[in-house]
């Protein structure tokens, strides 16, 4: 109470000490591996729509929506309106998998946005109430109904932190799934970038699994990201995408779309898959689903539904309130043609963006789609070694298959990247961090966003940008910080 009344009051010196208060007890009290809370030293105390008001009276621009969980912005009213009907109704809040109407309501929604061919056959799991856990579910599922073991997955890859779900993912330090190259431009693994690139992956993939002497037997199933999200915000290109689909169907390896965080129209379609037309035999949904509450669940095909009961549970997979506000969440979506919104005002503000590439040489590439984007920091003065020395076109002989990359890719500079996220801080912009080496600044902004927010969002960006390449060229380089949300990040 002490800590709204002071801001409400206006007393800034009071609200001060609430805040740093809050702070030095965070710090003193909380395990050294949050994330967040190092490079976002604030205490929310109220929030609605993209903003965010702090202890200290500040308010921000919230472009992190809970990595990527909240589709609407924070309080939408139509989901506090659902959980509300839900409190006020009586009903119990946590029923395990028992039958409820909540639910009932909550899987006919989530079954009327499907992507063509899986909403028909489709069979659901709730999970335990994070992504991680429906990820976990996945790799039980296929082993099951495959009888085989092993997992494809790709470079950059993040699909959680339980063991299994790191093991598929890009920092995974004991191997345990075969890893596959993701294709991308600016740090094409072959050098070429571009069509060309994407080819030569979808060529290594067939190679490896029909090579007899690959190593990797055949897998029980394939795991991808449409967009690599903490990979550095990495669009699939479609023909790879539909590349894989006729890969892992033509040698009946199930195909596992890891769309939790971009799911819900965050990419300008409801699922990203639907970008390139293809239709997974699994889908692993999380974030947006549960309307800003934990909700996670598994859709997959039904004939892959062999499990025996208990086969995979979790106590909170009843969770009542966050199915009325995933509900009321996805039909406010679909209803309202936030997808199609999130596409138009996405490739706006990528043109937008894309001048910052144009002015600053610290900014190697612009990527992303509809409202999931990233900018990536590098050292335009440091020389390219190792990889991405290749991904030039010079002295490679690859390159001479295709096109040459039109931009050299320099090394990563994730001090700069740090430096422009506390800028942006400065200025009352919340973004996170992202990529190989914390070098992306990424963007994930409500779908409910204005057009007049969007053009404050990438004004404060720019300003940022402009001081940190600034302070950078008087003082030098800042120090690379320490991992944070950027490689941990949920």
């Amino acid at each position: 109470m002490a800590v709204t009344e002071s801001v409400a009051d206006g007393t800034h010196g009071g609200a001060r000490a609430v805040h740093d208060g809050i702070l030095r007890r965070q710090s003193a009290r909380e395990s050294a591996a949050r994330t967040y809370a190092r490079a976002l030293p604030i205490v929310p105390v109220r929030a609605r729509g993209m903003t965010i008001e702090g202890a200290d009276g500040r308010r921000y621009l919230d472009c992190l929506s809970g990595a990527g969980t909240l589709a609407l912005g924070h309080n939408h009213p139509v989901v506090l309106e659902a959980i509300r009907r839900v409190l006020d109704s009586g009903a119990p809040l946590s029923v395990l998998d028992l039958a409820t109407p909540v639910k009932d309501a909550f899987i006919t929604e989530l079954f009327r946005t499907l992507p063509p061919g899986l909403a028909d056959r489709a069979r659901v799991q709730f999970c335990g109430p994070a992504g991680t856990d429906a990820v976990e579910a996945a790799f039980k599922l296929v082993r099951a109904a495959t009888g085989r073991t092993g997992m494809l997955a790709f470079t950059g890859a993040y699909h959680g932190m339980t063991a299994g779900a790191l093991a598929a993912s890009g920092g995974a330090g004991d191997v345990r799934v075969a890893r596959l190259p993701y294709p991308q431009d600016y740090r094409c693994p072959f050098g070429v970038g571009g069509p060309r690139g994407a080819e030569l992956a979808a060529r290594w993939c067939e190679s490896l699994l029909d090579d007899p002497k690959s190593g990797v037997p055949l897998p029980a199933g394939m795991i991808l990201e449409p967009v690599q999200g903490e990979g550095g915000v990495i669009p699939a290109p479609d023909d790879w995408l539909r590349r894989m689909r006729r890969i892992t169907a033509d040698r009946c390896i199930p195909l596992i779309a890891d769309e939790i965080q971009t799911g819900v129209g965050r990419t300008g379609a409801f699922w990203a898959v639907e970008h390139s037309g293809v239709t997974p035999d699994v889908m692993v949904l999380s974030k947006a689903i549960g309307g800003s509450l934990p909700l996670a669940v598994l859709v997959y095909r039904d004939d892959l539904d062999v499990w025996r009961p208990g086969a995979h549970a979790g106590t909170f997979r009843g969770n009542q309130l966050a199915m009325a506000a995933g509900t009321a969440t996805l039909a406010h979506v679909r209803e309202n043609g936030l997808a199609e919104r999130s596409a138009t005002l996405g490739s706006r503000m990528m043109s937008r963006l894309s001048a910052l590439q144009a002015e600053f040489p610290c900014v190697g590439e612009v990527r992303g789609r509809g409202l999931m984007m990233g900018v990536e920091l590098v050292d335009p003065e440091s020389e390219v070694t190792g990889p991405d020395a290749s991904a030039s076109g010079d002295d490679h002989p690859m390159a001479m298959d295709g096109p040459e990359p039109t931009r050299t890719p320099h090394p990563a500079d994730p001090g700069l990247a740090a430096a422009v996220q506390r800028e942006c801080l400065h200025r009352g912009l919340i973004v996170e961090l992202g990529g190989r080496h914390a070098g992306v600044v990424r963007l994930l902004p409500p779908l409910t966003i204005s057009d007049e927010q969007a053009a404050a969002v990438l004004d404060r960006l720019a300003d940022a940008v402009a001081a940190a390449a600034r302070h950078q060229q008087q003082h030098g380089r800042p120090q690379r910080p320490h991992d944070g949300p950027a490689e941990q990040a949920g």
